[in-house]
């Protein structure tokens, strides 16, 4: 009996060849040495935001003091919250808050980023002079703050009396408007030198034949920014409302030290509210739903700038 032997079957001038297997070993092994490489990252991530962000949810759905057993409520905490005043009232005041500082801390860095935008040494000094106040800590600048506003004291109220504003006695915190002003011209004074810096990019990213052209066909300076400058300067625009909404969103360190919540509860955060039900009072389920509220609000009001922001035509 003769061997018979199997000729591979012809293949099609027109079909596709199969790569090489080590070619697709060797980009399989380039992959796993990537996702080897962002591991760590990924771990932390879980660890310390999707755990504690599952747990918020699960602790949310609980009456769950610090001490004791907790018990099932479902969305008992939520109902709770939408009769709560005094966490309507923090709601409230923090999106004041939030539509106040925004517009103020936009202009001034913008300002500022316009001003030091150009070439030299002395523009390179004013932006570290004007950066300087970023790198102290919020909890450092508000007792700094609280300092230079101490009645007989701070030389803010020093300043206050030679301008006629006040007395040597004059508390800065007696009033809500008051309080409120001392703590937006503290978070201004902190806050504009990282937006100046994200903005003084965006600007040094437009290229200057852009401007130039619109110069040489007739466009003043005003004209020229809306129409040349503000759109090309729309994400980073973005960028910067995302992070200046959500840390106005999220303010607690100032009004905590500052102000404590006073004059009568009326300079109380969100999240303020939400330590003062957790800490103070010990009911962690509740205080679990308000922050989950909180970031339900946070995750939209990011959502909707960054779709306006991205729609709509700004020239």
């Amino acid at each position: 009996m003769s061997a018979t032997t199997v000729k591979p079957a012809p293949v099609a001038a027109g079909a596709p060849r199969r790569r090489p297997g080590p070619r697709l070993t060797q980009r399989r092994r380039r992959q796993l040495a990537g996702l080897a490489m962002v591991s760590p990252a990924l771990l932390v991530v879980f660890v310390f935001f999707l755990v504690p962000l599952v747990m918020t949810f699960w602790m949310s759905l609980h009456d769950w003091p610090l001490l004791g057993e907790h018990s099932w409520v479902g969305l008992e905490n939520y109902r709770l919250a939408l009769k709560d005043e005094s966490w309507l009232d923090s709601v409230v005041f923090t999106l004041k808050y939030t539509l106040f500082i925004t517009p103020l801390l936009l202009v001034a860095a913008l300002a500022l980023a316009f001003l030091i935008n150009r070439p030299g040494r002395p523009a390179r000094v004013f932006q570290t002079i004007f950066f300087l106040p970023v790198v102290i800590g919020f909890a450092a600048a508000a007792y700094l703050w609280l300092y230079l506003t101490q009645p007989g004291l701070g030389p803010l109220t020093d300043l206050a009396v030679h301008l006629g504003l006040g007395t040597r006695e004059s508390n800065w915190f007696d009033t809500s408007t008051s309080a409120l002003t001392v703590v937006v011209l503290m978070v201004v004074w902190k806050m504009t030198g990282m937006q100046m810096i994200l903005l003084l990019s965006g600007l040094q990213s437009i290229p200057a034949e852009l401007t130039e052209a619109a110069r040489i066909d007739g466009a003043g300076p005003w004209k020229s920014f809306v129409h040349v400058t503000l759109p090309l300067l729309r994400p980073t625009l973005a960028l910067v409302l995302v992070f200046s909404v959500a840390g106005s969103l999220l303010a607690f360190d100032q009004f905590f030290i500052m102000t404590s919540g006073g004059p009568s509860n009326s300079t109380i955060t969100a999240v303020y509210q939400i330590y003062r039900t957790s800490f103070i009072n010990f009911d962690l389920g509740y205080g679990a739903a308000l922050s989950a509220m909180l970031m339900i609000v946070l995750a939209m009001v990011s959502a909707m700038q960054m779709l306006l922001l991205r729609k709509t035509d700004l020239s």
